[in-house]
């Protein structure tokens, strides 16, 4: 068995942190750059993790997301926030990014730019944010890869309200709207009903179909 199948057969969304355990601030930068450097659609990025260590800040949060301890109880708590729209601006940004980075000009990069601010910038606001709340959720899956990879316990969570969280943190102001949270910490040894637990998931052949 490979050592990443069997980090994630350890992982499981913890019930329970512990607050005594703080994650090396090392470990939680491998995460972040992990989340960095994930897929997105045509590289855009459509969103931004917000680190909230401040115990204020969660404190606010939890009466807000169903009193879930692992808020205040974890290490750190990731908000993964989406693009409120794809702006002409927002599109541009990255394409010069790209330009920049690489040096060049290219003619086929250039027209995929047209065709890319042709489809977005006139869709509905909403229909985009949902869009970019997607591609977070392509960064929260490579974050809990991360994660367990530097055995650091996580729990996705979407029970929250996102307009009190986006009113906290002040997300709205910045563009931004709240899509998952997850706490980084570590587990309780005592208190969690889930931990010892055997993991389930749907057998191989219920789950993957092969079209050769």
């Amino acid at each position: 068995m490979s050592d990443l199948i069997s980090k994630l057969q350890w992982r499981y969304a913890a019930k329970k942190m512990d607050p005594s355990r703080a994650v090396p601030q090392e470990k939680v930068e491998r995460i972040l750059e992990a989340i960095r450097l994930t897929a997105s659609s045509s590289g855009m990025q459509p969103y931004e993790v917000i680190v909230v260590t401040n115990p204020e800040l969660r404190a606010q949060i939890v009466p807000h997301a169903w009193n879930q301890a692992q808020i205040t109880d974890a290490s750190h708590l990731l908000v993964f926030a989406a693009w409120d729209n794809y702006t002409a601006d927002r599109i541009n940004m990255m394409f010069d990014l790209v330009n920049d980075v690489r040096g060049i000009r290219n003619e086929g990069w250039e027209n995929y730019r047209q065709q890319v601010l042709a489809g977005y910038v006139p869709r509905d606001p909403e229909v985009n944010y949902q869009h970019a709340a997607r591609q977070a959720y392509i960064g929260l899956g490579t974050a809990l890869i991360a994660a367990a990879e530097e055995g650091v316990d996580s729990t996705p969570m979407e029970g929250f309200d996102p307009e009190k969280v986006d009113e906290i943190l002040k997300l709205r102001e910045r563009g931004l709207r709240s899509v998952i949270l997850l706490p980084l910490g570590y587990r309780a040894t005592e208190g969690d009903w889930l931990v010892n637990l055997k993991k389930v998931r749907r057998s191989r052949e219920n789950f993957i179909t092969e079209m050769s």
